[in-house]
């Protein structure tokens, strides 16, 4: 036997079990869910800055040098890192789970 057809038998039994459907409509699913969050909030900026350029320029006080769009380019950033957080929870709480269920089946 030919190391091309163990691979594409692997490949086949990996791909029928139930529990690898499962994972993979889970994970597209919610990766999907944290793309769109990700981009609401990205295009939200781009609309402001496309259509009221001068609300982010407004200093935060009378008295400060921090205009609007800075804390609000720092919020772009940091939701971009917690959304990833959020997704490598997951994956390590509960996509490695069923990873792991799969290999068992598969032994």
């Amino acid at each position: 036997m030919s190391n091309e057809s163990v691979d594409s038998e692997l490949v086949k039994r990996i791909t029928a079990n139930p529990k690898y459907q499962e994972l993979v409509i889970r994970r597209s699913c919610f990766a999907w869910i944290l793309s769109v969050v990700m981009l609401i909030i990205y295009y939200s900026f781009i609309v402001i800055v496309a259509f009221w350029p001068k609300s982010l320029g407004t200093k935060i006080s009378p008295d400060s040098v921090i205009s609007v769009g800075i804390p609000f380019g720092v919020f772009i950033i940091l939701s971009a890192f917690l959304l990833t957080g959020i997704y490598v929870r997951r994956a390590n709480s509960k996509y490695d789970a069923l990873i792991s269920d799969i290999k068992e089946e598969l032994k």
